[in-house]
């Protein structure tokens, strides 16, 4: 919460309030009776987007599902509602919050739903390191930002031209920026901006790593050969599958498909069979023949709620410790209840609404995106 200092983070209402003890006695089912009397009560006055990651007892009562810029999109063309209580992270329901109308109240049932990958780039670190990269490399560089980023991050980007870009048009906004400018910054996750790079034909010996922590550039060799610079973050998650998660399926069951986020690392992806974004992957066992199988390299909520969906095909986790993604979970059936009743007495909590200085250049890094897709 220390973007707060310098004004450009988003103003939180009601992030201090707590939930009532006698949510802590009612059932499952009390809850998901309350839930549904709710959302009849309020109609098209509320709307509940919910991300894959999102646990099930949350995301039965979704009116949209989709990956954090989807929902965001669903969001604004859902005029209607007067509430959005976005079940997903905070960087999720910031975006909704600058994409959607000024007499629309984005809520998080959840404060404490973040994303940890979001959190490794802040906004006084981004700065200091434009700064360093700018007498380093002068006007040749377009910053980057992967939409799990903070709406400070978002912001800065666009004022300084720059774009947003999901893990599914990542190789087209990664084009676009080349188009513009010599260098790319990718911020925050170095992954991602790897995989997406290389694949465009940027040699790994044109990369170099942004140390946010010790305000550093990592690169051995001329600078001048740089062409993406990539902040030092990742998916605390998706950095979790290992190329011995890859060895292990190989040799246990040769016939089996291997299905990874770009989020992984590198040598994830390259020794896997498929990789591609959130939905590509879903659409992918969609459309799988009936008896195939799959090992997927992603958030295990997600996991689970495919190997249920599909029993024609066998489907296990890359790496079979995984767990669910944390922040992610913060989301759960007490939460939303809560939140829920909050609109019904009249004392909303939890709205994240950013503030209009940072929404103006954060919106302009979207609308990049969207423009240049």
């Amino acid at each position: 919460m220390g973007g707060n200092k310098n004004g450009l983070l988003e103003e939180l209402t009601g992030s201090l309030h707590t939930i009532d003890d006698k949510y802590l006695h009612l059932t499952k089912e009390e809850m998901e009776q309350r839930v549904q009397e709710i959302k009849q009560t309020l109609g098209d006055s509320l709307f509940i987007p919910g991300h894959h990651y999102q646990k099930d007892e949350v995301i039965q009562f979704a009116d949209a599902v989709g990956d954090s810029l989807q929902l965001a999109q669903v969001s604004v063309e859902n005029s209607k509602a007067t509430y959005i209580v976005f079940c997903g992270v905070h960087f999720m329901a910031e975006t909704a919050d600058i994409l959607t109308n000024n007499d629309q109240n984005v809520l998080l049932p959840d404060m404490r739903a973040g994303c940890s990958m979001a959190d490794m780039a802040d906004i006084y670190q981004t700065e200091r390191a434009w700064s360093s990269l700018q007498t380093i490399f002068g006007d040749s560089i377009v910053p980057l930002t992967y939409v799990n980023s903070t709406a400070a991050i978002k912001s800065f980007v666009g004022k300084h031209g720059g774009a947003t870009v999901t893990s599914s048009n990542a190789h087209n906004m990664v084009n676009w920026a080349f188009s513009q400018k010599e260098r790319i910054l990718f911020l925050p996750d170095q992954h991602l901006g790897r995989n997406t790079a290389s694949d465009i034909g940027i040699g790994l010996d044109e990369m170099a790593i942004w140390d946010p922590i010790n305000n550093e550039l990592l690169f051995e060799g001329d600078v001048e050969r740089i062409k993406a610079i990539l902040w030092k973050g990742h998916c605390s998650v998706h950095e979790n599958f290992t190329l011995s998660n890859v060895e292990d399926v190989r040799k246990n069951d040769p016939s089996m498909n291997i299905i990874v986020h770009p989020e992984c690392r590198k040598e994830v992806v390259d020794a896997s069979d498929y990789n591609g974004s959130t939905n590509h992957i879903i659409r992918t066992i969609e459309q799988a023949n009936p008896g195939t199988a799959w090992a997927i390299g992603t958030e295990m909520n997600l996991v689970q709620r495919l190997i249920d969906q599909h029993p024609d095909k066998q489907i296990i986790s890359l790496n079979p410790h995984m767990c669910p993604c944390l922040t992610m979970n913060r989301i759960d059936l007490v939460h939303l209840l809560w939140c829920l009743e909050s609109i019904i007495s009249g004392k909303p909590v939890n709205q994240i609404k950013v503030s209009q200085d940072v929404s103006t250049n954060a919106a302009l890094a979207l609308h990049r995106m969207f423009h240049s897709l």
